[in-house]
């Protein structure tokens, strides 16, 4: 009887032990369960960083061209921004040397038909003293006035015999 309870009492604490070695291997299963997890988690936080670090490398270029697209646009505007004043610069001067040429032109006109009038007048005059016309000339004949159109009024030429 005292083997059986020694064997039962042995029984017993194998049984207790075999329990708390049963409890042991399911808490180390969980703790390595949870450190697989948090492992699985890292891997997928690195490859997920990976990804993300590629993007932004991606990004950064994307940007980098399209920052030199950028400047090269705004060149170009400057270049044109300048082309147009220098134009505008140049048909101004031409502008200027045509208003120049037209008022030059327009004197000439004048001086022209002044100097016809008194062409005119001269030889009515040599026609009048030759005898070939003996009437009375009234004044406003001798008057010879035109005023010319242009960019701006002429001044009214008058020839009168004196």
């Amino acid at each position: 009887e005292v083997q059986v309870d020694e064997l039962q009492r042995l029984l017993a604490g194998m049984e207790k032990e075999h329990r708390s070695l049963l409890q042991k291997m399911k808490e180390g299963e969980a703790e390595l369960a949870r450190l697989r997890s948090v492992e699985g988690d890292k891997l997928a936080e690195q490859d997920r960083s990976a990804q993300l670090e590629k993007e932004v490398a991606m990004l950064r270029e994307k940007i980098h061209h399209l920052d030199d697209m950028l400047k090269s646009q705004q060149r170009k505007v400057r270049q044109m921004i300048e082309q147009l004043q220098n134009s505008k610069t140049v048909i101004q001067a031409k502008d200027a040397m045509i208003q120049e040429l037209k008022e030059r032109v327009a004197y000439l006109e004048a001086e022209n038909l002044e100097m016809h009038d008194r062409i005119e007048h001269l030889i009515e005059k040599q026609v009048s003293r030759g005898g070939h016309s003996s009437r009375a000339r009234s004044k406003s004949e001798y008057v010879s006035s035109k005023r010319l159109t242009g960019p701006k009024p002429l001044p009214l030429i008058r020839v009168v015999e004196t």
